[in-house]
């Protein structure tokens, strides 16, 4: 695999690109069912579920979505659980902290984009990334949540780069969208919450089976 184009900033995706979130997650959506009496989710279903940040999770969660009764309230409950409980089984996939280590060595901008919750975001970038990474940009109320381009276009503003130099990586459909909102090339990554073959149909510019291989395609 052959890269042409010389980047010099990269925009990570958070949850099943950089961070293993699922478990974490899970735990939080089933102590929200349990709480409010709905039925609970297995791992691979709640991992169907997120992409689209946590409204469109619980959406996802309950039989009636949006319907549901006290869907707000119920919102609130995992919002608060899960921020206080972000990282109790979270960890860095396998690979990740080398691969930022070697990209910010050689000189590359580096940020967060996600749909999880600012206050999540924030803390969990300040425990593990931080060293490399100075700019986390989360869901908040004054700010379209990807797909849409706009926390991607303020993490490029703030990097101080330019779309040609600046590189998407993620391991969803929604961030190839996302990317694709942004004019940006993305990177999709196999070890997240997508199957491979899913998104290659989704014609991203590469897709890379480990955090070495996403290193030698990037430098």
């Amino acid at each position: 695999m052959s890269n042409y184009k010389k980047y010099n900033a990269v925009i990570f995706d958070l949850d099943g690109t950089l961070l293993d979130t699922l478990e974490d997650l899970t735990d939080a959506v089933n102590h929200t069912m349990h709480k409010f009496n709905y039925p609970k989710h297995t791992l691979e279903e709640v991992r169907s579920f997120v992409g689209n940040g946590i409204k469109v999770l619980i959406e996802r969660s309950l039989k009636d979505g949006l319907d549901t009764p006290n869907f707000e309230n119920i919102l609130d409950e995992f919002r608060q659980y899960y921020t206080a409980n972000c990282r109790v089984k979270t960890q860095p996939y396998p690979g990740i902290m080398e691969l930022l280590e070697k990209l910010y060595e050689s000189g590359y901008k580096l940020s967060i984009v996600s749909n999880k919750n600012q206050a999540a975001v924030t803390e969990l970038n300040n425990i593990y990334f931080s060293k490399y990474i100075s700019i986390a940009i989360g869901n908040s109320k004054n700010i379209r949540q990807k797909p849409a381009p706009d926390t991607t276009l303020k993490a490029m503003e703030e990097m101080d780069c330019t779309k040609d130099m600046c590189v998407y990586v993620g391991d969803s459909e929604v961030d190839i969208e996302t990317a694709k909102n942004a004019g940006l090339d993305c990177v999709s990554v196999s070890w997240g919450f997508r199957e491979k073959n899913l998104l290659e149909k989704l014609n991203p510019d590469s897709v890379i089976d480990s955090p070495k291989e996403l290193l030698r395609y990037l430098l």
